[in-house]
């Protein structure tokens, strides 16, 4: 008798640095099919040329409250003022339905995944650390993007060096280099990851 095999999606958890070239790496993954991106929450307001659904979920502070009473968030966390999630039962059916997903996710969000209470998440999880090769890299890529301010880049440095000192607490950690390079090793990443033979189900 024939053998089938098949697998639940995996969750790629994927946090970085402000600056170590996360964003990019991961709008080049969401161009692709074999991934679900999992789009946060948020009670922020929407910036310019952001799109609700897309960009964020943008929902009103007591909406976001009463979803935190209700166990909906797999994490949330409040950031300068603001609430962020991520919604847990789209993450769950999308990885029942076969379907690897990505959360794009700051180092304490990445920790409350970690250590989230559901079992299933767990086994699902793989996490990814993004790291700059140094923060002197860190800094240059952060002045040529020319949005923030001398004394932003300097607190946003130190956030970094405190982030990079998380790195062992991750599955993998990719040293940045370029855009193709970073994508080319999360790809590596997705196909091993995709052959543990613990994530197989035989039918």
């Amino acid at each position: 008798m024939s053998k089938k095999f098949s697998r639940y999606g995996i969750l790629f958890v994927i946090s970085a640095p402000s600056g170590a070239g996360k964003t990019t790496l991961v709008a080049a993954l969401r161009q692709t099919s074999d991934l679900v991106y999992s789009v946060s929450c948020t009670t922020r307001a929407p910036r310019a040329g952001e799109i609700d659904g897309e960009d964020y979920q943008f929902l009103s502070d007591a909406d976001f409250r009463g979803r935190v009473k209700a166990g909906d968030f797999l994490e949330h966390a409040q950031v300068h003022g603001d609430y962020y999630g991520t919604l847990g039962q789209p993450v769950i059916t999308n990885l029942k339905n076969g379907m690897d997903v990505l959360i794009d996710i700051d180092t304490q969000g990445a920790a409350a995944i970690r250590h989230c209470d559901d079992p299933f998440i767990r086994q699902a999880l793989t996490d990814v650390f993004i790291m700059p090769p140094d923060l002197e890299e860190l800094r240059r890529r952060l002045m040529k993007r020319a949005t923030e301010t001398a004394q932003q880049i300097d607190s946003r440095l130190a956030t970094a060096a405190r982030e990079m000192e998380l790195w062992r607490d991750y599955r993998y950690t990719i040293i940045s280099r370029s855009v193709e390079e970073d994508l080319q090793k999360f790809r590596h990443i997705m196909s091993a990851e995709a052959y543990l033979s613990r994530r197989l189900i035989q039918n």
